[in-house]
């Protein structure tokens, strides 16, 4: 009867470009029982907006469908149903919206819809209309608000409600006519749902995404394994994006986890080379190489052992090893650009980077040294820029650390 419609965006203009990043659709009979729930992020293929209110890192959403892949799924979901939503002006026109881009009209406009938020007018007229206040009202317990599998759940269950407290059949019967017709015949893909992580969820470390031995026939370079770990650990944290690169390098190159991990020996050897060198291991020095060998999934008592033997390979040869890489540093005239929500005014951590003598520039350009990104794992477009530049993207932290490192 009803198909319950959620959805988080990056922003709350369809013109301004702002699209879909979570869709959750709940469907209710015309009892007002609950029969199933739907949801997946969807991947829109831009900055996620205001992260801070929707709680969804780039590094879920870029691994999600796109809509052009859920469309079939979304369209199956709502035909032959009364499309509602708390708000429905609101959902109804981001999903009319992604449907246009695709080149299809569906029968998702305003007066197609029924609205929680108007009913709740009637229903409840000395409360706010706020999804909360009218559950609240109704004793409906919210959780986790601003995802939209809990606030379309939670406004199935406002519905139901409502339902319950008209009668049968409600007074809003009349209004809606169902008409699966409306909707175009579209293809249904096999597109893998991506749900958001749960909270206090951890990633699997990459190493675990490779396999334990490859069949090869020959040694193959690793230089390019490590060149992509060197830019991975710029910042000292390893996004979903290198990770998927380090993933890629080391397939492509046939190596399997075994190697990688000694690979991964190698690079922490060699930097604690570069700590030791000079004869003193400093608090600093130490957590850093800590911190690496835990990225790199290494136990940590790996760090010390390398440290006694980078100490003595220092204390034979009176001189700092060869080969080992220097840290990543920013010089004077460096031009830097700065992305997404980072906590504080824009014209703060452009004052911080004037004080260091570096220039902040507007876009991401072949002579943009650097890209701080309050998500690393962004897909704005200055993101994809630097991406094709070569260009290393850090998060703000790390950016902090180099200035007064």
């Amino acid at each position: 009867m009803y198909a319950v419609v959620d959805v988080e965006t990056t922003g709350l203009r369809t013109g301004w470009h702002d699209r879909v990043v979570e869709i959750a659709i709940v469907h209710v009979d015309a009892a007002g029982r609950i029969e199933s729930e739907w949801c997946t992020l969807v991947n829109p293929e831009r900055d996620l907006g205001p992260q801070h209110i929707h709680g969804i890192t780039a590094a879920e959403a870029r691994r999600a469908p796109r809509f052009e892949q859920l469309a079939g799924l979304v369209a199956g979901r709502l035909r032959g149903r009364i499309p509602a939503a708390h708000n429905w002006a609101f959902d109804g026109q981001f999903l009319a919206a992604e449907f246009e881009r695709l080149g299809v009209k569906a029968p998702v406009q305003y007066e197609a819809g029924l609205c929680t938020m108007r009913l709740a007018g009637q229903f409840f007229p000395a409360t706010s209309r706020g999804l909360a206040d009218c559950c609240a009202a109704a004793g409906i317990r919210l959780t986790h608000a601003h995802s939209a599998l809990h606030d379309a759940r939670a406004a199935a269950q406002l519905l139901s409600h409502f339902l319950r407290v008209a009668g049968q059949p409600p007074p809003w019967a009349h209004r809606f006519a169902v008409d699966s017709a409306a909707w175009p015949v579209l293809p249904r893909t096999e597109a893998v749902l991506v749900n958001r992580r749960a909270d206090g969820q951890v990633d699997e470390h990459f190493l675990s995404r490779l396999v334990d031995q490859l069949p090869r026939s020959h040694r193959p370079d690793a230089d390019a394994y490590l060149d992509v770990l060197d830019r991975a650990l710029l910042d000292r944290h390893v996004s979903a994006t290198e990770a998927d690169a380090l993933i890629a390098v080391a397939a492509q190159l046939g190596l399997g986890r075994a190697e990688v991990v000694e690979l991964h020996q190698h690079y922490l050897q060699a930097l604690a080379a570069v700590a030791a060198a000079d004869g003193v291991v400093t608090p600093d020095e130490q957590r850093d190489l800590e911190t690496v060998a835990a990225l790199l999934g290494l136990d940590g008592g790996r760090v010390d052992q390398m440290l006694r033997m980078a100490r003595h390979a220092a204390s034979l040869v009176g001189v700092r090893a060869a080969g080992t890489a220097r840290r990543f540093c920013l010089d004077p005239g460096d031009i830097v650009v700065f992305t997404g929500d980072m906590g504080e005014p824009r014209d703060v951590w452009t004052a911080r980077a004037g004080d260091a003598g570096l220039v902040v520039g507007d876009n991401v350009t072949r002579k943009t040294r650097l890209l701080v990104a309050a998500d690393p794992d962004t897909m704005s477009g200055k993101a994809q820029k630097a991406a094709r530049y070569g260009i290393p993207v850090v998060h703000p932290a790390a950016f902090l650390q180099m200035l007064t490192g």
